[in-house]
Parts: structure tokens; C-alpha cells; sequence
């Protein structure tokens, strides 16, 4: 069955999303005892709801972040020294800051067979699990005897480094900034530029038929995450699924001036979400729509509620992502809530931290509006806990929204087991999961899901020569982390000796 105009199924969303009595900045929670008529879905007032089974009859357990036997229990020797050696190796500031020219260089020197070969020993082999679907499955299964799922991310990506995205004629024929606001114009050189950016996927538009192209590959992380993981996540980006352009913040004045062509380009965007959930839903997985630029963010948050409004009926199956150093963060979260309590869908969210700090402070300053990220690390970490606490207390009290806490912040970590003791929420509910990346903080990972607490991490896959930009961007990542803190290296030593004085080191 055709879907209706995109314009129409656009300007719906926008007029639902949007409360319909006070400013979206400043959305104000109904009362936590609230009757079900003045809150939509009926919360449940007074204390947690009783035990459902013999498995909530006992407290969670208690985690011990310190234990490094138990953190690296499911490590081999080699992937121990490993660890040592990559992670130390990203807190080295030169090397970091060149690392794109010096893998450029081993490549030239080494050859390609010998130069694969090094980034599996190293690189490659601490932070990617594999190069298809069939590499990773050992990983996983692995993984998951030790309580620990997965989020699949296949990871190639375009490194274009200053590559331009193609401006619409629609946003041609708006004259710019004289017509729009100046956060969410499109200026062709942040289109899809990769400057700046930390961590996370980017990628260029070429045409639709790479749009389809990179839809068929999130159609198969799906599928493979399916076979490979229980209760599994598959990551997607939308600016892989559209013109980046089309997703600047404010969506109405290009859909009122959309060209025929454009019209049938924005449908089919509709058409891929549609796809990718319907093919989530199906195989038992859930869709996590990844964040990106602020000025992407709020078309991409509203294509993502009226996914959700659709999907997330008795379950949630699309997961969206928000960016805690964003200074309008809780509004967002809060707003979103009350807009899932008021129509009775699940609420499905990933917290993150962020990972366009710089992008978005050289955009803001270039094109003069208001840095949109928090002044410090220590603003962050406050914005995070702050919603974060917001998605607990709806947990407690409606039961019908979801959170992962995807964070490698041991404080916000124990913040997290703390209030979900408090407020009630046991592991056994599946209402709260946990997130770090592949090849880092173990130490949180492990313990809690030996423990019994839902958690998962981001696996990315992909050939090694294809997944390099990605590398380059981890390396980057890992280098303000393993700044801020050397936990993880010292548990990693303390491990090491363990087994050397015991004798375990060499015997296998």
C-alpha cells in the first residue's frame, strides 16, 4: 500500500510532537501520583509494585567494579597484554593526534596482507569483532555466556574527510539564513562533514540509490543481529537513510517547498524507516536510532517518535538516543515522555554523553548562534544524571518506557544501580540495560552481567581496510577517556600479575 504524502505524514508528526500547552522548553511532569486521566497512561502511585515472580524474591545482586579476576574472566592471555598495549598506546597524544598518516604509512611499508594482519593483533582485533556476520558469532557467543548481548554496527563508512553533501532546491530557493534560523541552516561545508567528530559514523550523501544501498545493509545487521544475540540491538543512522539536508532542525518551510522530485526523496525516506522497523519487529530486535549533529537532532527525533508512535505499541522496539551535552537534553527527554504517557506508546531511549563536541563549537562560532553543549565535562555529567533520574521515576511509576544507560562512567554506573534499588526496579524487569563499547571498560561490562543486569556492547563489524576511518575516530575517543582515567589499564596489569604469580599466564 503506497504511503501518504510525505509532506503530510511530515507536518502530522510536527504537529503531534509538539505539546499542545506550554513551550517544548519548558515541559512540566504530571504529578508522580497523578489519577490516569491526568496522566494518560495511569501511573502507578505509591511504592513499587509488587514482586511478579520467585525471581524479584531476592535483591539484585551486589557489583564489584574492582574484582579484575572476575572483569576478565572471559579474556584470553593474549587479549589481556593486548588491551595493555592498545589502550595505552591511545592515551600517547602524538600518536593519536597522527594516527591517520601513521596507518597510512604501515600500509604502504607492511603490504596489505602483513599490514591486516598487525590491525588484528592490535587495533582492529581490541575494538571490531570481525569482518561479516559469520566472524563475529564466536565473539557473541562468548559474550553472551558471560551475560553480555550485543548492539551490532556494521562500521564501513565513507572517510572524505571535507566531502560536501548537495543542497536541495528547495533550500536554494529560501535564500539562507535570511530566511531560516541560523542553527538549523544547511550550510554545505557541516552538510556531512566528518571534522570534529569523535566516535561516531558519518556519512555522505550521493544519491538515492546509496540511501537504498545503505538500508540493505542495515536490513542485514538486523538480520544478523537476530541470529547471533538474544534481545539484540541493530544501530542505525537516518543521514545514512536521507539527504542530510532534509533533516535540518526546522522541517516546515522546506515542506511547503518541496519539488516533485524532492517529494518522492522524502517519501522514500519514510519508506525506509518503515522497512527497517517492520524487519526489527520480526526478528525480535530492536531498532536504536543513533544520534547526530544538533541541527540534525530534532527532524531526526520526530521521524524517530513517529516511528515509535507506530511500532512501540506493546512493546519498545525503536530506540531513540539522546545527547546529554546538549544544554537543551532534559527538555527533550521530558517532553518525549509526557508525549508517550499522553498516547500510550513505550517510551524507548539510549542515553549518551555525545560525540560532535567539536563540530558543534566550530559550527556554532563560525555561523554566530549560542553554543548548544554544555560549558564542561562536569555540566554533562549532571545533565545526564539529571534525565536519566526523569526515565527512572517514569519506570517506577508507568512501567511503559525503557532506557539504556550507555555510559562508561563508573560514577553514573553505580548512580544508576543505586536509584534503580531505591525506586524499585529490578534487573529481572528488563527496564534498564547497560552500554559500553567493544574493547573498552570491561570492568563495568562484565560484573554486570555476571550479576544478572541486562547489558550490551556496541560490536562493530566490517572489513579491516573499510573500517579504518572508524579506528581512526575510536583512537581519537579513547584518547580523552584513557586521559580522564587509567582504571581500566590498572585492573588490566593487576589481572596480568594475577595470572603470572599463579602461573596461568603462559599455560595457554
Amino acid at each position: 500500500m503506497a504511503l501518504p504524502s510525505a509532506a503530510r505524514v511530515l507536518r502530522a508528526a510536527v504537529r503531534r510532537c509538539d505539546p499542545p500547552s506550554r513551550p517544548r522548553s519548558a515541559p512540566a511532569a504530571a504529578p508522580r501520583g497523578s489519577s490516569p486521566a491526568a496522566a494518560g497512561t495511569g501511573p502507578r502511585p505509591g511504592p513499587p509494585r509488587p514482586p511478579r515472580g520467585a525471581e524479584r524474591s531476592s535483591p539484585p545482586p551486589a557489583v564489584d567494579f574492582g574484582d579484575a579476576r572476575e572483569a576478565f574472566r572471559s579474556k584470553s592471555n593474549a587479549e589481556l597484554l593486548r588491551g595493555l598495549v592498545v589502550l595505552g598506546l591511545c592515551a600517547v597524544e602524538p600518536l593519536v593526534q597522527h594516527n591517520r598518516e601513521l596507518l597510512q604509512l604501515c600500509q604502504r611499508v607492511l603490504g596489505q596482507t602483513l599490514f591486516e594482519r598487525l590491525m588484528k593483533m592490535t587495533f582492529y582485533g581490541q575494538f571490531v569483532a570481525g569482518e561479516d556476520q559469520e566472524a563475529i558469532k564466536p565473539l557473541l557467543r562468548r559474550n553472551q555466556a558471560f551475560g553480555v548481548g550485543a548492539v551490532l554496527d556494521y562500521s564501513v563508512e565513507e572517510d572524505l574527510g571535507d566531502g560536501r553533501s548537495r543542497t536541495s532546491a528547495a533550500e536554494k530557493e529560501m535564500g539562507g539564513a535570511e530566511q531560516r534560523e541560523k542553527h538549523y541552516q544547511a550550510r554545505q561545508g557541516f552538510g556531512d562533514h566528518h571534522g570534529g567528530v569523535t566516535g561516531a559514523r558519518t556519512y555522505f550523501y550521493a544519491d538515492e540509490a546509496k540511501c537504498d544501498q545503505h538500508m540493505e545493509t542495515f536490513l542485514h545487521c538486523i538480520d544478523a543481529s537476530s541470529g547471533s544475540s538474544e534481545d539484540g540491538f541493530s544501530a542505525i543512522k537516518l543521514t545514512a537513510l536521507a539527504r542530510p539536508q532534509f533533516l535540518t532542525g526546522q522541517l516546515e518551510p522546506l515542506l511547503s517547498r518541496f519539488s516533485e522530485e524532492e517529494e518522492l526523496q522524502m517519501k522514500r525516506v519514510l519508506q525506509r524507516m518503515d522497512v527497517l522497523a517492520k524487519r526489527a519487529m520480526e526478528k525480535g530486535v530492536r531498532l536504536m536510532v543513533d544520534a547526530e549533529q544538533s541541527y540534525f537532532q530534532p527532524a531526526i527525533s520526530r521521524l524517530t517518535v513517529e516511528t515509535q508512535r507506530r511500532f512501540n505499541r506493546s512493546q519498545p522496539i525503536i530506540y531513540n538516543t539522546y545527547q546529554c551535552y546538549l544544554k537543551e537534553a532534559y527538555n527533550n527527554v521530558t517532553g518525549d515522555v509526557e508525549l508517550s504517557r499522553r498516547e500510550g506508546w513505550h517510551f524507548g531511549a539510549k542515553l549518551v554523553r555525545g560525540a560532535y563536541m567539536e563540530q558543534e563549537r566550530e559550527r556554532a562560532a563560525q555561523m554566530g548562534y549560542e553554543d548548544p553543549i554544555n560549558p564542561n565535562y562536569e555540566k554533562t555529567n549532571e545533565m545526564y544524571h539529571r534525565c536519566l533520574d526523569y526515565v527512572l521515576e517514569e519506570i517506577k511509576h508507568s512501567r511503559k518506557a525503557s532506557v539504556m544507560v550507555a555510559s562508561h562512567n563508573e560514577d553514573t554506573v553505580k548512580f544508576t544501580l543505586r536509584r534503580m534499588m531505591e525506586l524499585g526496579i529490578h534487573p529481572s524487569d528488563k527496564k534498564v540495560c547497560f552500554g559500553q563499547l567493544l574493547g573498552m571498560c570491561d570492568q563495568i561490562t562484565f560484573p554486570l552481567g555476571q550479576a544478572g543486569f541486562p547489558v550490551y556492547k556496541y560490536v562493530p563489524y566490517g572489513p579491516v581496510n573499510e573500517v579504518l576511518p572508524y579506528l581512526s575516530r575510536r583512537a581519537q575517543e579513547n584518547r580523552g577517556f584513557m586521559q580522564r582515567a587509567n582504571r581500566e589499564r590498572d585492573l588490566l596489569w593487576k589481572e596480568v600479575k594475577r595470572r603470572l604469580l599463579t602461573g596461568n599466564l603462559f599455560s595457554h
